[in-house]
């Protein structure tokens, strides 16, 4: 049984950012419970970032960043023009990393 998509998003770097149904089920129930029913702001924190920063340990994980009512952080690994989804949460201050991007 093939996985589908449950959302696919281009970011600002021109990477498509994916996640599967199944995945985002596994980030709200398991990873950070505070996201269910938040897809419109992980969408909007890939697509329109007020920050892109490059993670100190993964050179290919790259940590999204947009104030919304909160700070949000969407983290995605990188393969060339193609990603996905690490996970999603709310945060108080942005990680340390190289800034790749601003708004």
């Amino acid at each position: 049984m093939r996985t589908e998509i449950y959302f696919e998003i281009r970011t600002p770097l021109n990477v498509r950012i994916r996640t599967t149904k199944e995945y985002w089920n596994y980030i709200v129930t398991i990873k950070h419970r505070v996201m269910e029913g938040k897809e419109a702001i992980v969408k909007a924190t890939l697509s329109e970032p007020d920050e892109i920063r490059k993670s100190k340990i993964d050179e290919n994980v790259f940590l999204y960043y947009k104030r919304e009512d909160k700070l949000y952080c969407a983290i995605a690994r990188h393969n060339g023009e193609d990603g996905f989804l690490i996970t999603a949460y709310p945060t108080d201050k942005v990680k340390e990393g190289g800034i790749v991007w601003t708004k």
